[in-house]
């Protein structure tokens, strides 16, 4: 397989490179310290047209492939992860499965605000009972004629309340499990809808991550998204392309990490000589350069594949589960060869450590990931 990248590949990825030195670096560990939200930031995203990368340009998206989106991703978590799952989710979980399965009169409400980056999108699929089994959704959306009456509680819920418009999973008929969810699409402000504080979380800060409640909220019939229990087969194979966003984000967060102790040991002298010039920390970083190329190779895999059509269950979980698990050896070791200097917050690598852990866990946990690929495992 070829992964040569083209002209024009290239000059995707060197934009979301300079936007991500010029714009997001600058302000990124106090970002961090007091969880804020990088609202220019984001706003400068849209304009560059990276909050609907994939969408048709009809719809008000960039039209443009996924190895593209997967190169913008990188660039932009190498720098600030916070930024990149914000992209991610926009563009993976929200943007792309109302393209795939909204209705043209869904596509042409809420898809062309949210491609253009004029508004926010949110994937509401967790819930305090039900993590990584999806099926036990507790949110229930009873029909009552011209609209559903939707009650319940989602839980890390991204973008949660920047957020203008959400994805939301709910029950409507228990006795069928989850061919009885639905996907609905609820706007923020409607009565009964209220988002919980932010949370305080060990990384991506600068994402803002909530819980939401909704108490008998009225959604119109016409915010139903397919047909009747199409909800559960929505989420996952809406999650399936998303991981590959996830890959690219983790795959960045490795990147960045490895640059910058590569750069540091450069620097840095111990015993009259470059840090780099000793092999235990040399042959760290050509471990750490080693992994970050073979799971380079697994997200360009999967992209190409979506590209063409084909089914990524299998290539977009293996790509999230070795490009995560990367990323947490490699900021690791990235601290490592900082020593002290790892640990303080002026020098990044502290902080990639932390954001890296999440890409273990969020849109299917490394144990999730090895169950669909232990599933779908064939001969070479």
């Amino acid at each position: 397989m070829d992964f040569k990248l083209t002209e024009e590949h290239l000059m995707i990825q060197q934009a979301a490179r300079d936007f991500a030195q010029n714009e997001l670096l600058p302000g990124v560990i106090e970002r961090d310290e007091h969880s804020t939200f990088p609202t220019e930031q984001v706003k400068m995203m849209a304009e560059l047209g990276f909050m609907g990368m994939m969408v048709d340009p009809k719809y008000g998206g960039a039209g443009l492939d996924s190895v593209s989106y997967c190169l913008a991703m990188t660039e932009i978590a190498k720098v600030d992860a916070s930024a990149a799952v914000i992209m991610s989710v926009n563009n993976s979980l929200v943007c792309a499965g109302m393209e795939k399965y909204c209705s043209e009169e869904q596509k042409q409400k809420y898809l062309v605000p949210l491609a253009t980056g004029e508004k926010i999108g949110a994937f509401c699929l967790s819930e305090p009972e039900a993590g990584s089994d999806a099926t036990s959704q507790k949110t229930t959306a009873i029909d009552m004629g011209d609209y559903y009456l939707l009650n319940g509680t989602k839980n890390w819920i991204t973008n949660g309340s920047s957020a203008s418009i959400y994805l939301v999973m709910a029950q409507t008929d228990v006795e069928k499990g989850h061919k009885g969810i639905n996907a609905f699409i609820v706007e923020k402000g409607w009565e009964g809808f209220e988002i919980g504080p932010k949370e305080k979380k060990m990384g991506i800060r600068g994402s803002d991550t909530h819980s939401l409640m909704f108490t008998d909220v009225k959604v119109p019939k016409e915010n139903r998204i397919g047909e009747d229990g199409f909800g559960f087969n929505f989420a996952m194979n809406v999650l399936n392309g998303g991981r590959i966003g996830i890959a690219s984000q983790a795959l960045g967060i490795a990147t960045g990490a490895y640059e910058t102790a590569l750069k540091y040991a450069h620097e840095r002298k111990a015993f009259g000589k470059e840090i780099i010039k000793h092999q235990a920390i040399a042959f760290k970083l050509a471990d750490m350069y080693t992994k970050i190329m073979a799971a380079r190779m697994l997200v360009f895999k999967a992209a190409v594949e979506k590209d063409e059509g084909k089914d990524i269950s299998i290539s977009g979980a293996m790509a999230k589960l070795y490009a995560s698990e990367v990323a947490m050896e490699v900021t690791t070791e990235a601290v490592q060869v900082h020593g002290g200097n790892g640990y303080v917050a002026e020098y990044h690598v502290e902080r990639m450590m932390r954001d890296a852990k999440i890409t273990q866990i969020y849109e299917g946990t490394s144990e999730i990931q090895r169950i669909v690929i232990s599933r779908g495992m064939t001969n070479f």
